[in-house]
């Protein structure tokens, strides 16, 4: 099938309100085992029990896309490179492409998103960041604008981050919406929910990735599609690892883009690009949506311990909501 129709200067002022309304609800120390954040200069600063958990960043004038960086297992080891990557410890390849935890487009009505020639520009918080419940909530609406500065469309991220058995979970729920005209998702390898993983666990320094089906390696489980892949090492006595789960409510399963250098990526749009199959086009019409929703784990374990990533998928996915927010 080669064509599907899914019906499923302002900025920074919408910010500034936000955080104002962010740092009045932060002001009171929460509890030692809340989440709680602290906001800069275009970012905010996430952590847990006083440990850092991650950076998320709303403007940055060379990574045209919010992201997070500075990921963290429970514990507070990092997970994910060093944004930017520090020369000589890290490899410092794709530092604006892979700068931690994003989700973007090679390819949307021709736009690149993914290598910053387009923008997904961050416009406002509809609700500014809250701990509550024992969860971190916040809702971000951004526009999907071209190389010369025309709108395409619209993101709204639902963003949560909660503890959970298995680790820290974040879900990254994004509903896309043809606000100016139809929507064309393209077939690229660089499409979709990407993670560059910290130096000391990649496969090429002795990490381990591990797919649904027990598959393993980057060069085995690379354009096959997955319910989760999982991307760990040891890191000062500990297993630590990320898991990427693409949510079963999702239009089509995603194929795993993994590398031995610490890529991973889970692709629902590259169906030719990864498989050889038949070229893949989504289109959302004008007024329509697409919805895209995403589990990723922060886990941290024994180095003789496995975490139970089969249960933190069916956990991610028993929450998943029947309806795009």
């Amino acid at each position: 099938m080669t064509h599907e129709s899914i019906t499923t200067g302002f900025a920074w002022i919408a910010a500034a309100i936000c955080f104002v309304h962010t740092a009045a609800a932060f002001a009171a120390a929460p509890p030692a085992d809340e989440f709680a954040c602290e906001s800069r200069d275009g970012a905010i600063a996430i952590s847990h029990s006083g440990k850092p958990v991650a950076t998320y960043v709303f403007h940055d004038t060379k990574i045209l896309r919010p992201y997070f960086a500075g990921l963290h297992a429970p514990g507070g080891i990092q997970v994910t490179r060093n944004q930017p990557p520090k020369a000589g410890a890290d490899a410092t390849d794709h530092d604006t492409m892979h700068p931690g935890l994003w989700l973007a487009f090679g390819d949307i009505n021709g736009q690149d998103f993914w290598r910053n020639k387009a923008a997904i520009t961050h416009v406002r918080f509809v609700e500014p960041p809250a701990a509550r419940d024992g969860r971190l909530i916040f809702i971000t609406e951004s526009r999907l604008q071209t190389a010369d500065n025309k709108t395409l469309g619209s993101q709204l991220s639902h963003i949560t981050l909660e503890t959970r058995p298995q680790g820290c979970l974040l879900i990254w729920d994004s509903t896309f919406t043809a606000t100016e005209q139809d929507l064309f998702f393209g077939d690229q390898e660089e499409m979709g929910l990407g993670v560059r993983v910290a130096t000391p666990i990649t496969e090429k320094n002795g990490g381990a990735i591990l797919s649904s089906t027990g598959m393993k390696t980057a060069k085995t489980t690379w354009g096959k599609a997955f319910d989760w892949c999982d991307y760990s090492g040891v890191i000062d006595g500990r297993r630590v690892g990320v898991t990427l789960m693409p949510d079963s409510a999702n239009f089509r399963p995603s194929w795993f883009h993994n590398r031995d250098y610490g890529l991973m990526v889970a692709n629902p749009f590259g169906r030719k690009a990864m498989t050889g199959g038949e070229q893949s086009r989504v289109e959302v019409k004008k007024g329509e949506r697409l919805r895209l929703r995403f589990g990723i784990l922060l886990h941290s374990a024994a180095s003789d311990k496995d975490v139970n990533l089969a249960a933190a998928y069916r956990d991610f996915v028993g929450q998943s909501p029947k309806q795009a927010p």
